[in-house]
C-alpha cells in the first residue's frame, strides 16, 4: 500500500468532492481538515479483505462530515444572536426608561393624578383635550390640573428639590 501522504494527494480530489456533494460554502478549510482526519481513520481502520478502500474512505469521510455538519447547526441554533432591530428596540427602551427617570425628578411631592398628568403631557405627548377624553374629566378640570401642577414644579425647582 501507498505511504499516507502520497494517498493524501491522489485522494485530495474525493474530500472537495464529499464537500461539495453536502454544499458546504462556509469553512471549507475546517471541513477540508475534517476529512483529512476522516480519512487518516479510515486509512488506519480499513480491512483489505473487506472491499475497496476508495468507497470505504468515501462513505468514512462524507459520515464525518454529515456529523460535523450536524453539530456545528446545534451550536448555531443555540448561540442565536439576536439581529439588529432587537438592539435598537433595546436601546429605545433604555432612552424611553430614562426619559421616565428624569421626568419622575420634577414629580417631587406632586399627587397621583399630578404625576400622570406630567407623564401624559411630557412623555406621551397627549394634549389637554387628550387627557380630559382619556379621564373622562372635562377640558377645565384638566386646565385646572395643570396650573396647579406647574406650580407645584416651579416652586420645586426654586426651593432646589429638583435640579434643572
Amino acid at each position: 500500500m501507498e505511504s499516507f501522504d502520497e494517498m493524501v494527494e491522489n485522494y485530495q480530489p474525493m474530500i472537495y468532492h464529499v464537500m461539495k456533494s453536502l454544499s458546504i460554502y462556509k469553512n471549507q478549510d475546517e471541513f477540508f481538515q475534517t476529512g483529512l482526519i476522516a480519512f487518516w481513520d479510515a486509512y488506519q481502520r480499513f480491512d483489505h479483505e473487506k472491499g475497496e478502500f476508495s468507497s470505504y474512505a468515501y462513505s468514512y469521510i462524507k459520515g464525518r462530515m454529515m456529523t460535523k455538519l450536524t453539530k456545528d447547526k446545534q451550536i448555531e441554533e443555540r448561540n442565536v444572536y439576536p439581529d439588529e432591530a432587537f438592539w435598537e428596540n433595546t436601546v429605545e427602551e433604555e432612552e424611553q426608561w430614562l426619559e421616565q427617570e428624569h421626568l419622575q425628578n420634577y414629580c417631587v411631592g406632586l399627587s397621583d393624578k399630578q404625576k400622570q398628568w406630567v407623564i401624559d403631557t411630557f412623555y406621551k405627548g397627549m394634549t389637554t383635550r387628550d387627557i380630559a377624553e382619556k379621564e373622562k374629566l372635562s377640558l377645565s378640570a384638566i386646565k385646572k390640573r395643570k396650573s396647579v401642577t406647574l406650580a407645584k414644579i416651579r416652586e420645586n425647582i426654586e426651593r432646589g428639590v429638583v435640579e434643572v
